[in-house]
C-alpha cells in the first residue's frame, strides 16, 4: 500500500492551529480555576494566594523593527519606577542592549510560538502593534483585563487587513482625524465602542529626535530615495529596472530602501536587482532597521503607497514624488469605506505624481519639481492632522495605561 504525503493549505493550517490553541486555552484556565478552588476549600479561604503568573502592564513586540515604537514608553514606566513586562520576539530585540530595572524583558518567539504564550496570559493591561486580535491565532485571554492596540504609523486605521483592529478595547491614535473612520467600521460590524484616545506617534518622536542629532553631511550630492512599499503593485515589483535605470544614468547618488517585508516576501526580485547594480557606484542599498538615516540625506523620494511617506513628509517636509499609489483595497478596511480615505486623499495633495511615461526623462522631472507654497501648506496641514502631541507620545501613552488599570479612562 503507498501512502500519499497529506497537504494542508495555509488557511486551514491556521484554523487547525485556533482550534487547538483554544482547546489548550480552555483546559488551561479550567484546570487553574479546579486548583483555585480546592486549595480555597482546604483553607477556608484564608490561603487564597494571587495568580503568580499575573503581569499588571505587559507590551508585546513582535518583531524588533517595532522597537522604536515602544521604547518611548518603557522609558517612562522606568523613570516612574513601575514594573512592566516587556515580550520580545528574539533576544536580538534592542531592549536588551538597555539597563533598564523595571522594564523586564522576556523572549516568548515569534509566530505561533509567542501566540500560544499570548492566548493563555494573565495580565491587566496588553498593549501591542500587532493586528488581527481574535481574527487568525492570536486569541484574547480570559486573564487579561485590556487589550490597546497602539499605531506604528500616522497613516489611515483602514489599512489593515479586514478585522485587524476590531476586537481590541482601546486604540492609541496618533491624529484625531483616525477617529471618524474607526467609528464607521464599529457601526458597519455592529461593534461595542472601544476607547480611542490621541497620544501622537512615539517612533515619529524618536526618529525627530535621532536626525536632529545626526551632523549635516559636508559636499553632499544630489540624492533621490527609492523607498516603496511591497507586492505586486508596489514600485519595485511593477517597474524595478524601468524606473532605476533612468535614476541611475543621472549620476546621482541614488539610495534604494526595500520595504522589510520585501526581503521575505520578493527576495528573488530584490536578489535579481542587488545584482544588477552591485557595481554601479552612485547606487546604495539601505537594509538598516532606522529609516531617519536615508531620510536625512535625501533630497527628494520617489515612494508609492508606502507608509514611509508620512515619515519623509512629517520629519523633513521635503517635496516627495508617488508613482502609482493605487493599489487593490479588497483585503483591507478601507474597502468598506463609502468614501476616499484621509491617507489617499491627503497623499494627492502633499505629493507630485509621476508615472511610467515619466521616467526616461526622470532627471528633466525631478528638476522641474518645484516645491511650491501650495505643497508647503500641505504638508504643514497634514503634519498637524495626523502627528499630534508631538514628543509626548511615550507620556501620554504611559498616562492611559496606568489611569486604565485604576479605572480613570472613559470613552471618547
Amino acid at each position: 500500500m503507498t501512502f500519499l504525503p497529506l497537504y494542508i493549505d495555509p488557511g486551514t493550517g491556521s484554523m487547525l492551529f485556533s482550534i487547538l490553541i483554544g482547546a489548550c486555552a480552555t483546559l488551561f484556565f479550567l484546570a487553574k480555576a479546579f486548583w483555585l478552588k480546592i486549595k480555597l476549600f482546604f483553607t477556608g479561604g484564608k490561603g487564597q494566594k494571587a495568580d503568580k503568573s499575573y503581569k499588571k502592564y505587559v507590551i508585546y513586540s513582535e518583531d524588533k523593527r517595532y522597537w522604536n515604537v515602544f521604547k518611548p514608553v518603557l522609558d517612562e514606566f522606568e523613570n516612574r519606577k513601575i514594573d512592566i513586562t516587556y515580550y520580545a520576539g528574539t533576544d536580538k530585540d534592542p531592549v536588551f542592549e538597555e539597563k533598564y530595572t523595571y522594564v523586564h524583558p522576556e523572549v516568548i518567539g515569534e509566530g505561533n510560538h509567542a501566540f500560544a504564550k499570548l492566548n493563555m496570559l494573565s495580565a491587566g493591561f496588553v498593549l501591542m502593534t500587532t493586528p488581527g486580535l481574535q481574527v487568525y491565532q492570536l486569541k484574547r485571554s480570559k486573564n487579561v483585563k485590556h487589550y490597546s492596540h497602539i499605531f506604528h504609523s500616522p497613516g489611515d486605521p483602514t489599512m489593515y487587513r479586514l478585522f485587524g483592529i476590531d476586537y481590541f478595547d482601546s486604540i492609541l491614535c496618533t491624529g484625531d482625524y483616525q477617529f471618524a473612520d474607526i467609528r464607521e467600521m464599529e457601526k458597519q460590524r455592529e461593534l461595542p465602542a472601544k476607547t480611542l484616545v490621541t497620544v501622537g506617534c512615539t517612533y515619529l518622536d524618536v526618529f525627530k529626535k535621532k536626525m536632529e542629532e545626526i551632523p549635516v553631511e559636508e559636499n553632499k550630492p544630489f540624492t533621490v530615495l527609492v523607498s516603496p512599499s511591497w507586492g505586486k503593485s508596489a514600485l519595485l515589483s511593477l517597474y524595478g529596472e524601468k524606473l532605476l535605470d533612468p535614476l541611475v544614468k543621472t549620476g546621482w547618488r541614488i539610495i534604494i530602501r526595500p520595504h522589510p517585508q520585501s526581503r521575505i516576501s520578493e527576495s528573488e526580485m530584490l536578489k535579481a536587482l542587488e545584482e544588477k547594480y552591485k557595481d554601479t557606484p552612485n547606487v546604495e542599498w539601505d537594509s538598516n532597521r532606522d529609516n531617519f538615516y536615508s531620510l536625512k540625506k535625501a533630497d527628494i523620494m520617489i515612494t508609492d503607497f508606502s507608509g514611509i511617506i508620512w515619515d519623509y513628509t512629517f520629519l523633513c517636509d521635503k517635496p516627495v514624488m508617488y508613482a502609482n499609489a493605487e493599489m487593490e483595497l479588497g483585503p483591507y478596511d478601507a474597502y468598506d469605506m463609502d468614501h476616499e480615505i484621509w491617507q489617499f486623499q491627503t497623499v494627492k495633495k502633499i505629493g507630485i505624481k509621476i508615472e511610467e511615461k515619466d521616467f526616461e526623462n526622470i532627471r528633466e522631472v525631478i528638476q522641474n519639481a518645484s516645491d511650491s507654497p501650495e505643497l508647503a501648506a500641505a504638508r504643514k496641514k497634514a503634519r498637524e492632522e495626523a502627528w499630534m502631541n508631538i514628543g509626548q507620545a511615550g507620556k501620554l501613552t504611559a498616562d492611559f495605561m496606568i489611569k486604565t488599570m485604576e479605572g480613570e479612562n472613559s470613552v471618547k
